[in-house]
């Protein structure tokens, strides 16, 4: 049976119901006391002194009338009823079988009272409105990603052609040029699936301190910034956060890794600052360089988008460094902020859930002095 049906009948057993009640009540209450016998007074011979058996002859026919016109009402009446209460879930689930084509522009934007039908509405188009969002952003990544693999692609199949018709190729040349294609491919893909591990959130989580994964990271990305002249400044509290040891560390040296790529051509300068407090921890990464605005700084965190003044070196990335960052911060129910800064350059910001407290750490004192590293 339909919805529609079920609420028919249950409105009409539900009239019946209350009928059959008053019957009963009418009968334990009033009938019993009539009694079967009567006695007429010898005063008035001719008067008419119902029994118990007239007057349920008497009441019979009239009620089971009235009880076929209460079923017959609370069936037709019932229906309606269901009918105009159940209308906004034809809506809902017209619009379910328009997403299920692959139609996520449709809203159902159900108008009325706030009651269940309007939040289960309400609450469908916004589910709608962010797997529109989704796919929108799933399709251009794709497309990014299709262009950026097609690159190293026809570079490499262009100097094999071009070696294949040079009758006197230089082998080594062309093998240090396919070596350096072929190594852009791979960290592409190794980008591209980090990416996706660290969006679908499947790690184990443990307290990891911020401001050691800041360390390691300088410790890692150092021989970088000294080829460009960056001088990395690292200071700040014990930061405990709760999650993925291998995610965060990855986090901080992309944050520091772009840092130090875009920023001035000489005597660049990075901030990297850790802090904490009751709920919350914190990691920011400051760099110089040229003046950006708040727009072009918001747009940094999209797939496969570099700074203006990018150059192509060994250690310009595939575009997917504030990417990755986003979705492990995500990952790990925190929030990014990216602000330019006055003097030129770049703020970024992450906070993460901070670990429980009580929780241990392996570095000792309340805080760590600055250090800095040319």
């Amino acid at each position: 049976m339909s919805a529609r049906l079920k609420f028919a009948l249950s409105y009409a057993g539900v009239i019946m119901l209350a009928s059959t009640l008053l019957l009963a009540v009418v009968w334990v209450f009033l009938l019993r006391y009539v009694p079967e016998v009567t006695h007429v007074s010898v005063r008035s011979p001719g008067t008419f002194v119902p029994n118990q058996s007239d007057l349920v002859r008497a009441f019979t026919p009239p009620t089971a009338a009235a009880l076929t016109f209460l079923l017959v009402f609370g069936l037709v009446g019932g229906w309606v009823l269901a009918g105009r209460m159940l209308a906004p879930l034809t809506r809902i689930t017209h619009a379910t079988r328009l997403a299920a084509t692959g139609s996520l522009s449709h809203r159902i934007r159900l108008q009325g009272r706030q009651d269940e039908f309007r939040e289960l509405a309400d609450a469908f188009d916004a589910m709608l409105a962010r797997l529109q969002a989704h796919v929108a952003e799933q399709q251009r990544f794709a497309a990014n990603a299709s262009h950026e693999l097609r690159t190293p692609l026809a570079i490499s199949q262009t100097m094999l052609d071009v070696a294949a018709h040079d009758p006197s190729p230089d082998t080594k040349q062309l093998i240090e040029r396919l070596q350096a294609v072929n190594s852009r491919a791979i960290n592409l893909t190794e980008a591209l699936l980090l990416l996706s591990r660290a969006g679908q959130g499947s790690f184990s989580r443990e307290p990891v301190d911020l401001s050691l994964a800041a360390e390691e990271a300088t410790e890692t990305l150092l021989p970088v910034a000294e080829q460009r002249g960056v001088t990395i400044e690292t200071s700040g509290d014990i930061a405990l956060a709760m999650g993925s040891p291998a995610l965060l560390l990855q986090l901080t040296i992309n944050l520091l890794h772009n840092a130090v790529v875009h920023n001035l051509p000489e005597h660049g300068t990075v901030w990297v600052t850790s802090s904490h407090d009751s709920e919350r921890v914190s990691l920011t990464v400051e760099n110089t360089g040229e003046k950006l605005s708040a727009e072009v700084a918001a747009t940094f965190v999209e797939p496969f988008q570099r700074g203006s003044e990018r150059i192509r070196t060994d250690h310009a990335g595939v575009g997917l460094g504030l990417a990755i960052v986003t979705s492990i911060t995500e990952a790990h129910e925190g929030s990014l902020t990216l602000a330019p800064r006055a003097a030129g350059g770049i703020c970024v910001t992450v906070q993460l859930p901070a670990a429980p407290a009580g929780t241990s750490s392996e570095k000792e004192g309340d805080g760590s002095p600055t250090r800095r590293h040319s």
